[in-house]
């Protein structure tokens, strides 16, 4: 058995491939409700839209989506170009890092320029934290992957030091955490009883201004150029290295803005896990999305009801929490199963006596 490729893969089976994924893990989904002595069908429903019964629901969903499809636009920039960072997570909990020392040694001062500035320096710390892999890569073809990889273990190591020592809150009790931010430290609330603020308008904000540069741009076509084929944009003169320099720093900034987020939204705090994987989920989010800045905004809001379910699945159902990981990866299987057959059929091989092959 041999993989060929397929010389003109189906354009609506690649849109269709995300649906796919989406309707094989909900069987998955189902069977695993059934061996817990669920109803099926009713535990599915009840699984997706009890997160979502009240306008506090919808709120959650809102704040869970914002990080997701802030990374996964800066990801798919990236992803588009052949650059694989695979480090939002590192990168997001450096912006924690760097905006936290911002809130924690000025924010009791006030202003108004605390949030911008802890904006900026959340930025500048995941742009610093991914110019190390792109560096690497530029100037000793090391492997994006796996360096941005590795930093995001040191990334979550830097913090805990941090939080367990020089942060610690004196009066939280031995608690590794830091005190609570300053009120001017906080995103405001957008919607009134829930906990959605400004980090919203973050995402959405992203997704245009990821679209512009994808798809009406000279840069984006040049990124697009770049992840079909380095030998064809080298040819046409365009910079592999800067196309290495745009996806990584991208993907850098946004997710160390979605670390501002974390920190100056619904935590109010500085703990060692500001982020519950986020970083490694956006990689789901963005290939479901079909690296499309508006696929990318519907597949956070999936990938955030799931975050959602899962504690919905403990309470209501009796299920783990853990089923919410375990759906996440599934869902990312199937989607990356149903890519390859679409992209590539099967061919099999048999050989006779004589060692003629068929």
């Amino acid at each position: 058995m041999r993989f060929e490729p397929r010389p003109n893969p189906s354009r609506i089976m690649i849109l269709m491939s995300p649906v796919i994924a989406i309707a094989l893990t909900s069987i998955v989904a189902m069977a695993l409700f059934a061996l817990a002595g669920l109803n099926p069908l009713e535990a599915l429903i009840a699984f997706l839209t009890a997160p979502l019964a009240d306008l506090y629901g919808f709120g959650e969903l809102l704040i869970k989506a914002a990080p997701l499809v802030l990374i996964g636009v800066g990801l798919a920039i990236g992803f588009r170009a052949g650059i694989w960072n695979v480090g939002a997570e590192g990168q997001l909990t450096v912006g924690v890092i760097f905006a936290g020392y911002v809130a924690l040694n000025y924010g009791a001062t006030g202003g108004w320029w605390i949030l911008p500035a802890m904006v900026i320096a959340g930025a500048i710390g995941g742009v610093l934290w991914a110019a190390i892999p792109a560096l690497l890569r530029t100037r000793f073809n090391a492997s994006e992957i796996l360096v941005s990889l590795m930093l995001n273990y040191v990334a979550a190591l830097w913090l805990s030091w941090l939080v367990f020592g020089l942060w610690r809150d004196p009066a939280g009790f031995n608690f590794p955490q830091s005190e609570p931010l300053a009120p001017d430290a906080l995103f405001p609330i957008l919607i009134e009883n829930t906990r959605a603020n400004v980090s919203v308008l973050f995402a959405l904000g992203a997704v245009l201004a990821g679209w512009l540069l994808m798809n009406r741009s000279f840069a984006g076509f040049q990124l697009k150029v770049t992840g079909l084929s380095e030998g064809a944009a080298r040819y046409a003169g365009f910079s592999v290295r800067c196309a290495v320099w745009i996806g990584m720093l991208a993907s850098g900034a946004a997710a160390g803005i979605a670390g501002v987020g974390e920190i100056a939204g619904p935590l109010a705090q500085i703990f060692p896990t500001a982020s519950p994987g986020y970083g490694y989920a956006a990689i789901i989010v963005a290939f479901l999305g079909r690296l499309h800045p508006v696929g990318i905004l519907l597949s956070g809001l999936l990938m955030a009801l799931l975050y959602l379910s899962g504690d919905v699945a403990q309470m209501s159902l009796g299920m783990p929490s853990s089923i919410t990981g375990l759906l996440q990866s599934t869902l990312l299987f199937f989607l990356l199963t149903t890519d390859v057959f679409i992209q590539y059929r099967v061919r099999f091989q048999s050989s006779n006596r004589q060692g003629a092959t068929t």
